[in-house]
């Protein structure tokens, strides 16, 4: 039974520098600026989401407007930067979590499509062994490793098995 080959993904040297020097660009420039939380404390701060968003900014134009309200404790000028970084940063975030998910589900696919492929030959070489083809054992007892298991058996524990 053939498969389907959905994917077939080449990329040329040349695009895979372009790739690898835009990434270490937007390394150079955003990590200095970034900040790396541990998970309690991604657990205990307050967030802000998209339904947050326009009140906190609601809430700046209202304090920059009438600051008389504001409490001596708070410092609007930095509240209003830190509420632009998220505008600027989710400005980036949205289109490389969209191109992340890309990244992602391609390499899952070719992963699948390569996988599916080395088991198609694998099972080719277990039945040319078992037919005593010549050179066969050697590839099969190779390979036959990455389904190794202990147990009593002498079988090929979890690899895929072919219908004689």
């Amino acid at each position: 039974m053939a498969t389907e080959n959905v994917v077939s993904i080449k990329i040329s040297k040349e695009d895979q520098n372009k790739v690898s020097k835009a990434i270490s660009d937007l390394n150079n420039i955003l990590k200095p600026l970034l900040i790396s939380l541990t998970s309690t404390q991604r657990r205990e701060i307050p967030k802000m989401g998209d339904g947050t968003e326009p009140f906190v900014e609601k809430v700046l134009d209202y304090a920059q407007s009438n600051p008389e309200f504001a409490p001596a404790y708070l410092d609007i000028p930095e509240a209003s930067v830190d509420f632009e970084a998220v505008k600027a940063l989710t400005g980036f975030y949205r289109p490389l979590l969209q191109l992340q998910q890309q990244l992602d589900d391609s390499i899952m696919l070719s992963g699948s499509e390569a996988y599916v492929a080395a088991l198609a030959y694998y099972n080719s070489v277990k039945i040319a062994t078992r037919m005593n083809v010549p050179g066969a054992k050697a590839i099969y007892e190779d390979l036959r490793q990455r389904f190794s298991r202990a147990n009593s058996r002498d079988t090929d524990n979890g690899s895929p098995e072919v219908d004689n």
